[in-house]
């Protein structure tokens, strides 16, 4: 057996939680997977590849056995008893945990398990922290038992650009002062996973605080950085971007969360709600329609000013009217207001002349 005449790490080795959860979940009979312990990568033995390329691969693992360390399987009697142990510990309503111990008595117990958890959205959120919960402990304890001096990525909040100077002079002796303060924070941390309270998180004491928002914030994970990977190696390496809890599925069919997503929706199984996915619809043809208008009233609005810029800028040219014609403004205005009733005053009257009456003349009497 040839052992391993590579440059010893200075550091404990940077390895990502989330990778390695998904490669136990999918490691079995026909898959096998393997952690470097010189710089930290996984190995994919994908039965895809061609014959003289899985030779090649055994080969190489094979002459530096001291090297790798292959991944323990996920039997059957594991994955049932992390079904059941969320079934027991954190379903409440006794209907949806009867049907989820019938679901994991079925012949593709965790594929029905999966279908049934991501169609009881209340369900998948608590799903999603207890598995991952426990799989940070099985984690854990295969790699102690491995003697790996390791600190998993997730967990670091040192900036993106140190991480990056202490992949890249991972078996430098000597380095500035940036990189060798970040090392003595990676040895700090690497001794927490070998103590009691990493295989057995227990709840803190005291009363506890109050509820705020929870703020989901992505860790800032760097680029993969392997300068010591064997040639033969190079194509079986296993780099899948996984960095979030909800990306870890559980499933060993599916390779991400995606395809099991896609496959979900296309099951007779799985319900969905037709009225969300009609108003979810609708929403969006009405978010299309307004930014349509939005960019017409824009358009308009341009041209309009432009129209109203152009006639602006052209001089008026004056019209030479009859003086005959022309109208005070005040004669315009009396044209369109009511006319007053004018009063009767003797002056206003035409003189009329005066009427002189008759006097008819009296006759007189007829004399006797």
């Amino acid at each position: 057996m040839k052992t391993n005449t590579y440059h010893k790490a200075q550091n404990p080795l940077l390895l990502r939680f989330h990778r390695l959860v998904d490669a136990f979940a999918k490691s079995d009979d026909e898959r096998d997977f393997y952690l470097d312990r010189t710089e930290g990568y996984i190995l994919y033995a994908d039965l895809d590849k061609g014959q003289k390329e899985l030779d090649d691969l055994a080969q190489s693992i094979e002459s530096e056995a001291s090297r790798y360390a292959k991944l323990p399987k996920m039997t059957f009697y594991e994955t049932k008893k992390f079904m059941e142990g969320f079934i027991n510990e954190k379903v409440y309503d006794i209907d949806t945990k009867e049907k989820l111990l019938d679901v994991i008595q079925s012949k593709e117990a965790r594929e029905n398990f999966l279908e049934f958890i991501y169609d009881h959205l209340n369900e998948l959120e608590k799903w999603q922290l207890y598995y991952v919960e426990r799989m940070r402990i099985r984690v854990i304890e295969w790699l102690r038992s491995q003697e790996f001096v390791f600190v998993f990525e997730e967990d670091l909040e040192l900036p993106k650009t140190t991480m990056e100077k202490v992949k890249q002079q991972l078996f430098d002796t000597k380095v500035g002062k940036e990189v060798a303060g970040a090392r003595e924070v990676l040895s700090q941390k690497a001794k927490t996973y070998y103590s009691n309270e990493a295989l057995n998180p227990r709840p803190k004491r005291g009363r506890p605080p109050k509820q705020q928002v929870k703020v989901e914030v992505e860790p800032q994970l760097t680029g993969d950085i392997y300068t010591t990977v064997p040639p033969v190696c190079r194509m079986f390496l296993y780099l899948p971007d996984i960095s979030s809890a909800t990306a870890v599925t559980f499933s060993s069919r599916y390779g991400t969360e995606a395809e099991l997503l896609a496959s979900l929706r296309g099951t007779t199984r799985v319900k969905v709600d037709t009225k969300l996915e009609a108003l979810s619809q609708r929403l969006e043809s009405l978010r299309q329609l307004s930014s349509r208008l939005s960019g017409i009233e824009d358009l308009v609005g341009e041209r309009e000013g432009r129209l109203l810029k152009a006639v602006s800028q052209q001089e008026p040219v004056p019209l030479e009217e009859d003086p005959s014609k022309k109208r005070g403004i005040m004669d315009i205005v009396k044209g369109f207001l009511p006319k007053r009733k004018e009063k009767k005053t003797e002056e206003s009257q035409p003189a009329v002349a005066p009427t002189v009456k008759k006097v008819t003349p009296l006759q007189s009497k007829k004399k006797k």
